[in-house]
């Protein structure tokens, strides 16, 4: 047995590249409608500490909690050793995070972690062991990689046991950590090629709720045994459309409160893509802005008597909207919603397919019995 060791108390390294920012292409915040909006209301500055009330804010933020920036390490466990990552961990921690979290381990061109280091352990049992502890060349490993206060997310709650009592480490476990290692799995391809053909069935992760929450929330009754690359990609379009919808929501209702205050239009039973419609009526009243495949045959049967009240109340919003941003917001939002309905067209083709398939393999396994589906 491997020799076990306490963690070498990790070095601050001058020279270590600073890590850039982890968030996804399209990730951004969406963009301030109103003209007099500086920042959504509510929103203050998490780093500007000028107040008690303020500092004690600032202990219970996740960029606090977390350390170093909010960068977390990750040990993930392979068939044949365990794999060092950087993460962005304030992701762990936004709302919804276990819904979707997933979406950013779906192709290896969204490169959402770093691979910081990999070694192979013959004997991975008593790499990490209640009794034992942590071998000596796990400790160094972790050692060498790990920053002052950094997080170390582990993908089992024994992991998280062993670690903090041998090294000292605070570590990181939860639903959402094992949502993260489940995306690590799927791009192991990528990041560690020639761990995959030493995978087998016992080292698959469940598929990840993030996942089967979707397929679920929009009706497709898929077994998790059933889901395949082609569902998995699908669902990962589906996200994202819906997040380019989700992602105006606060800035959309900051704008919206003119409609009530201006016009007496209540907009609170609305979806964002009405919302967002009628702000950029009252942005361009005589139809200066057109969109292909737009709402503009249906805003009488949308909007009723509201139509002509926003059409005649507009020139009262001069100087108060951001007319250009509202165009681009709705533009963006209706394309979402197109695409989002053709991806979950093929999205219902897929499931099908797989259920099909999932039935005759099956049958195939055991003759004479009906499939349970």
């Amino acid at each position: 047995m491997d020799e076990q060791a306490a963690l070498p108390a990790p070095a601050m390294d001058e020279n270590k590249e600073a890590i850039p920012s982890m968030a996804p292409p399209g990730k951004e915040d969406g963009m301030a409608l109103r003209s007099d909006a500086v920042a959504p209301p509510g929103k203050k500055d998490e780093m500007a500490l000028r107040s008690d009330a303020d500092a004690e804010m600032w202990k219970v933020n996740p960029v606090a909690m977390l350390g170093n920036g909010g960068v977390i390490l990750v040990l993930f466990e392979t068939p044949s050793g365990f794999a060092l990552f950087s993460y962005d961990g304030l992701k762990l921690f936004q709302p919804d995070a276990i819904h979707n979290i997933w979406g950013e381990f779906v192709k290896d061109f969204m490169r959402p972690v770093w691979l910081k280091d990999f070694k192979p352990f013959k004997d991975k049992a008593s790499a990490l062991n209640l009794d034992t502890g942590v071998n000596k060349d796990l400790a160094s490993m972790i050692g060498n990689v790990i920053s002052p206060d950094q997080k170390l997310a582990v993908g089992k709650r024994e992991y998280k046991i062993i670690i903090e009592h041998y090294l000292g480490i605070s570590c990181l476990y939860s639903d959402e950590v094992m949502e993260l290692m489940w995306g690590l799995q799927n791009l192991m391809p990528h990041y560690l090629p020639k761990e995959v053909s030493k995978m087998t069935k016992d080292d698959c992760l469940p598929m990840c709720k993030g996942i089967m929450f979707l397929l679920n929330s929009y009706g497709f009754d898929v077994k998790p045994e059933m889901v395949n690359e082609n569902i998995i990609e699908m669902a990962c379009l589906v996200l994202e459309c819906d997040f380019n919808v989700k992602k105006h929501a606060k800035e959309l209702h900051y704008a919206g409160e003119l409609l009530k205050a201006i016009s007496e239009i209540d907009f609170e039973d609305w979806d964002l893509l009405k919302l967002a419609t009628a702000l950029m009526i009252v942005g361009y009243p005589k139809g200066e802005q057109i969109v292909a495949g737009n709402l503009q045959k249906c805003v009488f049967q949308l909007f009723g008597d509201d139509y002509s009240t926003l059409v005649k109340d507009a020139p009262k919003y001069k100087d108060k909207l951001r007319e250009v941003a509202c165009f681009r917001v709705y533009e963006e939002m209706l394309w979402a919603r197109k695409l989002r309905f053709k991806g979950l067209k093929r999205l219902a083709t897929l499931a099908r397919m797989a259920r099909e398939d999932y039935e005759t393999e099956q049958a195939m396994r055991n003759p004479g019995e009906i499939p349970e589906v």
